[in-house]
């Protein structure tokens, strides 16, 4: 049974992101680049998933510039069997990649696709959707717990009134949330291995999919600093404050 997971190469997340002088976007110059936590979280339970016997080949890909190189090393040191890396500088739209991955599984013939629920820069939670709408595969969100029984997928995820367990057939698409597991750290000898696993590299026009955007950004700003609390002695007092800060 072959696994494909997804990762993407975002800011880490211990950086404190910097918006560019003229706000067409945010400034990338000599940041530190990671993987996804939500994808690296993906990565770690298919590995739990193979290490138990459900899995016999771990595929990881990405989409994105030659540093997406490194991202994809670090998912090949925590155990996937080999990668895939789409290259393409720029931003992609959530639709483009959900339809390169698409082209990907139809090649790769996986059994499961299992990616983060969203990525910590664009925090979009969409691909993990449409990929599941392009392939015509069932779907369970948000996993806190999978389970792989024969030729379906038990995926436990939390809702707002507890948690809800969903039974997949597969093949089938699986987004992770932050209390699936905890990942581990790659081993010294795991990233020596890492570095002699084949890591195929495509261009989009591999896959015939336009990467043209459908959408535009017409300017990135920082979130307003957050203002100093004030007490207040009575209800009407409250209401007075709000309104000057026009919030009613």
């Amino acid at each position: 049974m072959k696994v494909l997971v997804p990762v993407k190469r975002v800011i880490d997340f211990n950086v404190a992101v910097r918006v560019k002088a003229d706000r067409t976007g945010v400034d990338l110059t000599n940041v530190k680049m990671s993987i996804n936590p939500f994808d690296e979280i993906a990565v770690e339970e298919a590995v739990r998933l193979k290490e138990k016997g459900k899995l016999s080949e771990i595929v990881a890909v990405s989409i994105g510039p030659a540093g997406a190189q490194e991202t994809l090393r670090t998912a090949l040191a925590m155990g996937a069997d080999r990668a895939i890396l789409v290259k393409h500088e720029g931003e992609l739209e959530p639709l483009t990649v959900a339809k390169i991955l698409r082209a990907i599984a139809i090649e790769e013939k996986p059994d499961l696709v299992i990616l983060g629920k969203q990525a910590i820069d664009d925090d979009c939670n969409q691909v993990g959707q449409m990929l599941a709408a392009l392939l015509a595969w069932p779907q369970g969100t948000f996993a806190a717990k999978v389970e792989i029984e024969g030729a379906s997928i038990a995926v436990t995820r939390e809702v707002d009134g507890g948690l809800q367990t969903v039974s997949l057939k597969l093949p089938a698409i699986v987004t992770t949330d932050l209390r699936l597991n905890e990942p581990r750290y790659a081993s010294l000898p795991n990233i020596m291995k890492a570095r002699k696993k084949p890591i195929a590299e495509k261009t989009i026009a591999d896959y015939g999919v336009d990467a043209a955007p459908r959408l535009k950004v017409l300017e990135v700003r920082e979130p307003e600093k957050r203002r100093a609390g004030a007490r207040v002695a009575s209800a009407t007092e409250l209401v007075g404050k709000l309104r000057e800060r026009g919030v009613i």
